[in-house]
C-alpha cells in the first residue's frame, strides 16, 4: 500500500525504521513497553492500550496501556464486537472516531476522551488484538495517522507472535530444566511414602493443580489404591478404584492418557470430587506396565491441555521409575542385609554427596577442598573422616563417568570409605590404607557394575606419631611439598571394581612442618584449553610450588583459578576435586 501524499519520504524511512526496530525484540514485556514510544515518533495521543484477543472466551484485555487508570488497565473485559476496539476486531479492520461521544459504540475507559484510533493486529489472516490510541483532543486523528497505524500495526503483529514463540520457547525449556531437576530428586529417595508425597510437591513446579493424587495399582486385587490425595495442597483421603473402572481405572487399564474438558459429559466419572468440572490422568509405566496413574482434576473447564499432558507424561515416565527403584529397594533390604547401610545412605543421597563442612583439625594443620561437577551432579568424591582424636583420615576418588548414575555410584563408595574407616577402632591392624583399599575392591566387584569403577586415594595422617600412610586405586599421584621441593608420590594401583582380588601398595612418610600435601582427581589434570592441549601435572606443580606456603584454602583457590585461566572458553570436560592439608606446625 502507498503512504498518503502528507506522508513524505522521510516518514515513510521512519515507519520502516521503526518496524525493524520492534520486530528485533524478543521479550514480551519489553516489546509492548516499547510500542507507544515508537507510535509517539509517528503520531500524538494521550492514551494508548494494547489489546490482545483470547480467542477461547472471545474476549479481549490489556497487555499494556499508558494514561488509562490503574483499575481499567487491570480489570478491563472486552468481548469482540462490543465498543469501538471489539468491533474493529470483530469487523477486521481500523476505525477512527474523531468524535467518540458522537458514536454509539463507544465505551468510556479514560475519562475525558475525544477522539479514538483502533488498530487490529493481524498475523496469517487472523486478529490477535489490536492497537487504541485515544486523544482529549477532537478531530486528532487523520486517515493518515490510520495508514501508517495500519503499517506500524502490521510489524507489530509479527513481533508479538515471535515473542510469544520465543516465551513459549524458554518457557518449554526452563520445564525441561525443571523435569530434569525433579527427576533427579526423584532418583535420590528410595522410600516410597517418602518418595510419593515429594512427586505430589515437585509436580507443583510443572502444573499448578488444584486437586492431585497418585494412585498405585495393586495387582493382587486389581484395585488402583490412592497412596497420595493433595486438595489445596491439603491431604486428602480418596477411595480404591477397580482396574477399568471410572476415568483413572480405563487410563491404567488401556494404558493411555485421558483429557477429559468436562466430566459431566464423560460417563465413566465416578463423582468424588463434589466441583471437579474436568480430569487428567497420566498413566504411571513401567516399559508395557502400567503401575498406577496421576489424577488430576479442577473446578474449571478446560482446565488442562495437551502440552499439560506432554509434560505430564515426562514426569510420570520417571516417576514410575522412582517408585519401582523404591519398591525394589525395600525388597533388598529384605534380601541383603550386607548392603544395608549403603543402600540408606542413596537414600539420603540428594541431601549432600560431600561433607557440608570441613572438620576442626588440630592445631598447626590448615585443610581445604572444593569440588565442581562438569554437570548437574559429578562422580567425585572427597572425604575427612576422624576414627580418633590424634588422627585424620583423607580419602579422594573418582568414578567413571559422569552426572546422575556416577553420583550414585560414588555415594556408595563413600559410605564404604566411612564404614570400611570407622570399623579400624576395633581392628586398626586389618583396615591399614592398603586394607581398606583391598575391602573396598571386594565389595564393589561382588556388586558386577562393570561399566563403572572407581579411582581413590586414601591417606591417614597420624598427628601424635607425625606420620602419614598412603595407598591409591588409580588416582592421580597426590603431591607432597616438603622442603621447599614440590613433587608427586608416585603410587599406581588397580581401580577399585576392575578386578577381584587386587592388592594395594601403602607408603609411609613423616610429617614435618612446612609440609603441604595436594590431592586431585583426573578432571584437573585432564583440562584442556582451545587447542586440546592437557593441564597436566607439570603445571599443576608449579602452581603448588608457588602457592606452598600460603594456607590451604588458598592453594585449592589457585588450582582452581589457574586451570581456569588455562581452560579459557573451553567447555569443563569432567568433575574437578581438590584437597589440601598443611603442617605448619
Amino acid at each position: 500500500m502507498q503512504p498518503p501524499p502528507a506522508y513524505t519520504a522521510e516518514a515513510l524511512t521512519t515507519l520502516f525504521a521503526l518496524g525493524r526496530e520492534v520486530t528485533s525484540v524478543l521479550d514480551l514485556d519489553e516489546l509492548l513497553q516499547k510500542i507507544p514510544t515508537l507510535i509517539a515518533r509517528l503520531t500524538e495521543f494521550q492514551a494508548f492500550a494494547v489489546y490482545l484477543l483470547d480467542e477461547a472466551k472471545a474476549e479481549l484485555t490489556i497487555a499494556y496501556s499508558v494514561g488509562y487508570p490503574d483499575a481499567v488497565a487491570s480489570g478491563l473485559r472486552v468481548k469482540v464486537g462490543q465498543g469501538l476496539v471489539g468491533a474493529a476486531v470483530a469487523e477486521g479492520r481500523p476505525l477512527l472516531v474523531n468524535d467518540v461521544h458522537a458514536d454509539p459504540r463507544y465505551v468510556e475507559a479514560v475519562p475525558g476522551s475525544q477522539a479514538e484510533l483502533v488498530v487490529p493486529l493481524r498475523r496469517k489472516g487472523r486478529v490477535i488484538g489490536a492497537l487504541n490510541l485515544l486523544s482529549l483532543t477532537r478531530g486528532q486523528f487523520t486517515p493518515a495517522d490510520e495508514a501508517v497505524l495500519r503499517q506500524f500495526g502490521a510489524h507489530v503483529a509479527v513481533a508479538i507472535e515471535n515473542a510469544r514463540l520465543f516465551e513459549k520457547e524458554r518457557a518449554y525449556t526452563s520445564t525441561l530444566e525443571t523435569l530434569a531437576d525433579i527427576a533427579r530428586e526423584f532418583g535420590a529417595i528410595l522410600n516410597v511414602d517418602e518418595l510419593l508425597t515429594r512427586i505430589a510437591n515437585l509436580t507443583k513446579r510443572v502444573i499448578d493443580y488444584r486437586t492431585f493424587g497418585i494412585m498405585l495399582l495393586n495387582e493382587e486385587t486389581g484395585e488402583l489404591e490412592m497412596k497420595v490425595a493433595v486438595r489445596y495442597s491439603e491431604r486428602v483421603g480418596m477411595p480404591r478404584v477397580k482396574l477399568g473402572h471410572g476415568i483413572v481405572g480405563h487410563a491404567a487399564l488401556h494404558k493411555e492418557a485421558v483429557l477429559v474438558p468436562d466430566v459431566s459429559k464423560d460417563s465413566r466419572y465416578i463423582n468424588i470430587v463434589d466441583d471437579a468440572r474436568s480430569e487428567l490422568v497420566i498413566p504411571l509405566m513401567i516399559k508395557d506396565r502400567c503401575i498406577g496413574v496421576f489424577d488430576l482434576e479442577s473446578p474449571e473447564l478446560n482446565a488442562f491441555t495437551t502440552s499439560h499432558v506432554q509434560i505430564l507424561t515426562l514426569l510420570a515416565s520417571q516417576a514410575a521409575v522412582a517408585i519401582e527403584n523404591a519398591r525394589l529397594y525395600g525388597t533388598i533390604l529384605e534380601e541383603e542385609s550386607r548392603i544395608e547401610k549403603e543402600l540408606r545412605f542413596a537414600q539420603r543421597v540428594q541431601t549432600a554427596l560431600l561433607p557440608t563442612e570441613l572438620p576442626t583439625p588440630p592445631k598447626g594443620v590448615g585443610i581445604a577442598a572444593r569440588f565442581d561437577p562438569a554437570l548437574e551432579l559429578g562422580g567425585d568424591l572427597y572425604d575427612f573422616l576422624a576414627p580418633d582424636p590424634s588422627g585424620l583420615v583423607v580419602a579422594v576418588g573418582a568414578v567413571s563417568g559422569k552426572g546422575v548414575p556416577a553420583a550414585l555410584y560414588s555415594a556408595f563408595v563413600g559410605e564404604l570409605v566411612r564404614s570400611r574407616t570407622f570399623r579400624r577402632r576395633f581392628t586398626p591392624e586389618r583396615f591399614t590404607p592398603a586394607g581398606v583399599l583391598a575391602s573396598m575392591n571386594t565389595i564393589l566387584h561382588d556388586r558386577k557394575l562393570e561399566e563403572y569403577y572407581c579411582t581413590l586415594c586414601y591417606a591417614t595422617f597420624d598427628f601424635e606419631r607425625r606420620t602419614l600412610a598412603i595407598a591409591n586405586s588409580g588416582l592421580p599421584y597426590p603431591i607432597r611439598c616438603s622442603g621447599g621441593v614440590a613433587e608427586q608420590i608416585v603410587l599406581p594401583g588397580v581401580p577399585l571394581g576392575s578386578f577381584a582380588g587386587s592388592a594395594y601398595d601403602e607408603l609411609t612418610f613423616d610429617l614435618a612442618p612446612g609440609d603441604l600435601f595436594v590431592f586431585c582427581t583426573d578432571g584437573v589434570f585432564e583440562a584442556v584449553d582451545a587447542l586440546g592441549r592437557e593441564f597436566g601435572a607439570e603445571r599443576l606443580l608449579k602452581v603448588v610450588q608457588q602457592a606452598r606456603s600460603q594456607p590451604a584454602q588458598q592453594v585449592v583457590d589457585a588450582i582452581f583459578a589457574e586451570v581456569r585461566e588455562f581452560r579459557g572458553d573451553t567447555p569443563q570436560a569432567d568433575d574437578m576435586t581438590v584437597v589440601a592439608l598443611e603442617i605448619s606446625a
